[in-house]
């Protein structure tokens, strides 16, 4: 079982991070270059394909996390297992308490400064998941590779 929960671990947080590097570097920043009359549309379709893609991948991510933090001794006292929980603790939050309230304040319209927030906000996620896959590929050995 702690096979299974690695590999979906592994998967789910190395797609995340792949994916918040093509919205830290393209998708977000992208939002400035959106006609005015398109915006709406552009924002709806947005919010709601991005969240059939990444909410299943973030459950995916934390029932690995969770599971392994839960049934594996090893993971149970890995300093890479505890630093990747208290990410995902930071991903999460900034995800709830940053990028969600900016998208919601975004539907109301296109505001150049809100955008700006949220491309320098989303480096918090970019970050934190980047180092997370760090944790997740260095395992309970503490050693990558």
């Amino acid at each position: 079982m702690t096979g299974v929960l690695e590999n979906l671990q592994l998967a789910c947080t190395a797609a995340m991070a792949g994916i918040i590097w093509y919205v830290q570097c393209v998708h977000y920043p992208a939002f400035r270059q959106v006609a005015p009359e398109a915006w709406h549309a552009f924002h709806r379709r947005h919010t709601g394909m991005t969240g059939l893609i990444v909410g299943p991948l973030m459950l995916g991510e934390m029932a690995g996390a969770a599971g392994l933090m839960l049934a594996s001794p090893a993971w149970q006292q890995s300093a890479a297992g505890w630093a990747g929980l208290v990410l995902l603790g930071v991903i999460w939050a900034s995800t709830a308490f940053l990028q969600v309230p900016l998208h919601l304040r975004l539907e109301r319209g296109q505001d150049p400064e809100l955008i700006r927030r949220l491309v320098a906000t989303n480096s918090i996620r970019t970050a934190a998941w980047s180092l997370r896959l760090l944790c997740v590929l260095a395992g309970p050995s503490g050693k990558i590779g």
